[in-house]
């Protein structure tokens, strides 16, 4: 068995990779600070299905208290870490940009510290397809430039690609980076575009589809993204021994560092996807055209070929199965 540190684990990605480990037959250690930013009551309903299983412990903490987490690390000996929690939403950050100050940027600091002082075996961590920002080159490479972030959180998730480097850098820790496309499924996040819909539609409340519904999304459901993660977090980041300082690749270093996207890489229309929730529901949406918002991008696409490679998987779930075992989720957790 290995011990695991999973950071939001009442999250919407974190309660699933708990689920996975714990059974793999795994020690998890979950740690989430549970704030508002949205309903409380669905991270605790996630937690509730963890808390109690054997090998899964749980530490109510904020990661900006240094103390607390260096305490966790020096006690608990962690051999890999698996970093989810973050100050998510590209929308909020223009609300709210200190948020992702002290949770993306502060939090990870505090994570990067455990690792190094505690000799962490491997650091994975959550960064986001946001990074790509005003890049159209399609599909997004590992091996492009993300240097033009669109919103703040974009900026926090670049910033932690170059803390890990850095890390990786000067003490030799193993860090890999994965950057999610669109992540949907049970358990999903209420600010997501899917969760918002099936909401709506089934309140008989218009949805709000913004670029007039010129937009497409690699949609990626969240199984995939979870198996993603666990055989990256087994395959230990090496330094690429081809990587040349002359011509230096963003994806890859002469440290023990890795960048991955996880994305479906196979995108669909906000309109056929619409389409998908409406059949699943049984039911049609009332729509509000609406122009782009500020920090958003008209289409994203992951290229994966280097996780095929390196990990041998790439997700394949189809949009259609995807959206019906979340709207089935929906239902039943909601009682419609």
């Amino acid at each position: 068995m290995t011990k695991y540190l999973v950071t939001g684990a009442a999250g919407f990605i974190g309660y699933h990779t708990c689920e996975a480990l714990l059974q793999r037959g795994e020690t998890v250690v979950g740690l989430d600070n549970v704030n508002d930013y949205y309903d409380v009551s669905l991270k605790e309903a996630r937690l509730a299905r963890l808390t109690g299983r054997d090998g899964f412990s749980f530490h109510r903490t904020d990661l900006t208290d240094r103390a607390a987490i260096e305490r966790l690390f020096a006690e608990e000996r962690f051999e890999v870490v698996i970093h989810l929690a973050a100050q998510a939403g590209v929308r909020y950050s223009m609300e709210n940009p200190h948020a992702y100050v002290d949770s993306n940027l502060v939090g990870f600091m505090t994570i990067l510290e455990g690792c190094r002082h505690t000799k962490v075996r491997h650091l994975v961590y959550a960064s986001s397809s946001s990074v790509y920002g005003a890049n159209r080159e399609m599909p997004y490479s590992v091996h492009h430039n993300v240097d033009h972030p669109l919103s703040l959180y974009a900026a926090t998730k670049k910033a932690n690609e170059l803390m890990a480097h850095t890390y990786s850098q000067l003490y030799q820790l193993p860090t890999t980076g994965l950057r999610f496309f669109t992540v949907y499924g049970p358990w999903g996040r209420p600010d997501m575009a899917m969760f918002l819909f099936t909401k709506a539609i089934l309140e008989d409340k218009p949805i709000n589809i913004f670029n007039f519904g010129q937009m497409r999304r690699d949609f990626t459901y969240v199984d995939d993204i979870v198996e993603g993660v666990i055989r990256v977090a087994d395959h230990v980041a090496q330094p690429s021994p081809a990587w040349s300082a002359s011509h230096p690749d963003p994806g890859t270093s002469n440290a023990p560092y890795r960048i991955y996207n996880i994305g479906n890489h196979q995108p669909v229309g906000l309109l056929r996807m619409i389409e998908i929730i409406e059949g699943a529901l049984g039911k049609e949406a009332k729509k509000t055209f609406l122009p782009m918002q500020p920090g958003d991008v008209p289409e994203t696409c992951a290229d994966v070929n280097d996780l095929m490679q390196d990990v041998g998987f790439s997700p394949n779930t189809p949009l259609e199965t995807g959206v019906s075992k979340f709207v089935e989720w929906y239902r039943s957790y909601y009682g419609v």
